[in-house]
């Protein structure tokens, strides 16, 4: 799973699984889905995601994770708080 922010647009992309989106569809003003050509949905789109969203904080609690990537802006010191709390 990949989230991706696009400050100059206000729009957040979380990429659920790698794959090609052959349909969108608005479910909701602003919340497009991406679907691939077996009707599984590969990605969501979210506009002007500032105003639903708090994009400062990103918490990941009991997911089985194996590799977690962190690019762009990281926040090392709080993140190290963070773990020896």
């Amino acid at each position: 799973m990949i989230f991706q922010y696009y400050h100059d647009t206000d729009m957040l992309y979380i990429e659920l699984t790698s794959g090609v989106s052959t349909e969108s569809e608005e479910v909701v003003p602003g919340i497009v889905l991406d679907f691939d050509k077996n009707n599984r949905i590969v990605g969501i789109e979210i506009e002007d995601a500032s105003t639903f969203i708090d994009l400062s904080r990103l918490e990941v609690s009991a997911l089985p994770v194996v590799d977690l990537i962190l690019s762009k802006k990281v926040l090392v010191k709080k993140l190290a708080q963070s773990s020896a709390d």
